[in-house]
């Protein structure tokens, strides 16, 4: 998958800060990791400040994505695969 135009996503939130999306996810989320940029999810490596929050029920997946020129959207994206895949290589994010 390369572009996020090709997946089927909802938008959670749209405008907020990379801390405040960090928030966001990490209170929305059981299981939140924590990604460096260049991280790929759905074959395209996920661009931010790290540590990049990246939350899933292990179904879903929600994460911050910048669109140039439109800013920072929380997406929410149900696939099963990649949530695993993140599972398997992913750093947990300190517990609160």
């Amino acid at each position: 998958m390369g572009c996020i135009e090709e997946l089927t996503y909802e938008v959670l939130a749209k405008g907020l800060t990379f801390q405040e999306c960090r928030e966001f996810i990490s209170k929305l989320c059981p299981r939140v990791y924590h990604i460096e940029p260049g991280t790929k999810l759905f074959g395209e490596g996920i661009i931010g400040p790290p540590p990049i929050a990246v939350g899933t029920d292990g179904v879903f997946l929600i994460f911050p994505y910048v669109k140039p020129c439109h800013g920072t959207f929380v997406l929410k994206v149900e696939d099963p695969g990649e949530a695993a895949r993140l599972a398997s290589f992913a750093k947990p994010a300190p517990k609160k």
